[in-house]
């Protein structure tokens, strides 16, 4: 079980490196970019950010899950030059009508969203960039089936590192403020389409198969909405925010905040990379469950801790690397960025939740129900919103924000377990929850340790991040040890593992897998049902009982 586990751990690590690297990048540029943007500045991005993320499915209609799926069923080149070219000439000619209509309304639309007719170049060079990058998902799918791991991610990194260069550019050289953000995409999608030509033109041909179109938008379709509901729970608030006239200056604060309170989701979106393949590759072994209930136990401490450490070292890293130029050292609203952190770094433990419980629905093709919780999670944030920001400005967007995954996490689990029912280890995870709960309550009682009288200097809060930041983890650690979390079996098998060393070979994405708005979903496997072997254990046991 555990040589599967460490597998896993390595393709997270495959994935991850590359954006751990540029998230922390970008971080530390914060400090620069605050002498060249406003509060106010910072509300426009996050707008403009919403309106790329809505836009990016509205330019692709779920044809990019569809690419993937059918791509096996081809057979040969030329039935896949037929799929990829019949995807490509409908997109950019139903794509490219729309974007007319969007550069033409751009003028009304950012007067409207934006609160000002300033930005037009701005966000006519964001619908320019999404209506281009929705094509790379043909080569970078491609990459990911023919298992070129390493290419895939090189690109990856490749193009954030670009981005990050091209953008610093044009804003601190050439002074082209956010319009120099979206003219650095811009910029950059042109070098990567090109970069990824290798890949991409050997699959377009003057072909067009309206039994094809037919076949992918059947597919494609339905998974609009589930996309769409992810992405209203995501970035709904934004909206919802401009709409209740809340001042662009909070909204910038607000999605200062809502950034750092993200930064976990660099492990999620790596843990998410390899977890699909994994699962996939583990359901036909016979303790399948009980490697997924391991792994569900290890993936919640981890979240668990990362949610405590940076709820706790939000506040004082974000005032570490402004400076005091977005908000005063003293002033007021320090406190509610620091809770919409909070908010944010929770929002994201129970996305972490919803991808490990809700795996059944995949593995059992019941991926029709993953609707049900996403759309009733993006009800949830946009009532919610209505109902708190009135009363608790962006404090309420963040709570709405994390009741909403909250509640799409636990009717993923529900759902998941109807039909592959997993018994997970809730002792275990219970003591997780209170461990990292007790780390973050001891952080935040500490009192404030400024080794400088100039409150605006970077190292004026430093001594504060690392105080809170360790004394997280240590409490995290000692109370799961004292508590007896670790099992004597767990620890020497990893050991062992780690004494053998090697490289492992990574996992491939199953062949008969494909993508739904983000999560991955069977389409022709046999699957051995937990009728079969069901990891069995009264709260905290790591036997396994088959039937």
């Amino acid at each position: 079980m555990f040589s599967k586990i460490r597998e896993l751990s390595k393709n997270i690590t495959v994935y991850g490196l590359g954006d751990v690297a540029v998230s922390v990048i970008n971080f530390l540029l914060l400090g620069v970019y605050v002498l060249f943007f406003s509060p106010a500045d910072y509300g426009v991005i996050s707008v403009l950010g919403a309106l790329e993320v809505i836009a990016k499915i509205v330019f692709r209609f779920g044809l990019d899950g569809s690419f993937m799926r059918f791509y096996y069923d081809a057979g040969d080149d030329d039935g896949r030059r037929r799929l990829a070219s019949t995807i490509c000439f409908f997109l950019l000619a139903l794509d490219g009508g729309v974007l007319v209509v969007l550069l033409a309304a751009a003028p009304w639309m950012s007067v409207a969203l934006l609160g000002s007719g300033a930005y037009v170049n701005a966000l006519r060079l964001m619908l320019i960039n999404t209506f281009a990058i929705g094509f790379t998902f043909i080569p970078f799918h491609v990459l990911r089936m023919q298992q070129r791991t390493k290419t895939f991610s090189l690109l990856t990194l490749i193009r954030s590192v670009l981005t990050i260069v091209a953008r610093l550019v044009l804003v601190t050289k050439f002074h082209l403020g956010i319009t120099g953000l979206y003219l650095a995409d811009v910029l950059v999608t042109v070098f990567v389409m090109a970069a990824l030509a290798r890949w991409f033109a050997p699959l377009i041909r003057p072909l067009f198969s309206a039994e094809t179109l037919r076949e992918s938008l059947t597919f494609g379709l339905p998974r609009v909405p589930h996309a769409a509901a992810q992405q209203v729970t995501a970035v709904g608030d934004k909206f919802i925010l401009t709409l209740l006239n809340v001042p662009m200056t909070a909204i910038g604060l607000y999605g200062v905040a809502v950034s750092f309170g993200l930064a976990q989701k660099l492990f999620l979106n790596a843990f998410e990379a390899a977890w699909a393949p994994f699962y996939y590759a583990t359901i036909r072994e016979p303790d399948a469950p009980l490697v997924f209930r391991t792994v569900a136990t290890y993936g919640v401490a981890v979240l668990a801790l990362l949610t405590a450490g940076i709820s706790a070292i939000g506040r004082d890293a974000l005032m570490a690397m402004t400076h005091g130029r977005l908000l005063a050292p003293a002033d007021q609203r320090w406190a509610d960025v620091s809770l919409v952190v909070a908010f944010t770094s929770l929002g994201v433990f129970f996305q972490g939740l919803y991808l490990l419980s809700s795996i059944g629905l995949n593995i059992t093709k019941r991926s029709q129900y993953y609707p049900a919780a996403t759309i009733t999670a993006a009800a949830a944030n946009i009532g919610l919103n209505f109902l708190l920001i009135p009363r608790l400005g962006i404090v309420g967007a963040g709570w709405a924000n994390a009741i909403a995954y909250a509640v799409q996490a636990v009717l993923g689990y529900v759902l998941s377990q109807r039909f592959y029912p997993i018994a997970y280890e809730w002792g275990r995870i219970v003591r997780v929850l209170a461990a990292a709960s007790a780390g973050y309550a001891c952080a935040m009682l500490l009192p404030s340790m400024h080794l400088v009288t100039n409150m605006r200097s970077t190292l004026a809060s430093v001594p504060d991040v690392l105080m809170r930041g360790t004394v997280v983890v240590g409490v995290f650690a000692a109370l799961l040890a004292a508590t007896g979390f670790f099992h004597p079996g767990e620890i020497a098998a990893l050991r062992a593992l780690r004494r053998r060393g090697g490289p492992l070979k990574a996992i491939p994405r199953a062949p008969d897998s494909t993508e739904m708005a983000g999560d991955i979903v069977a389409t022709d496997m046999a699957v051995p049902m937990p009728e079969d072997a069901v990891a069995r254990a009264p709260e905290d046991d790591v036997e396994v009982r088959q039937k």
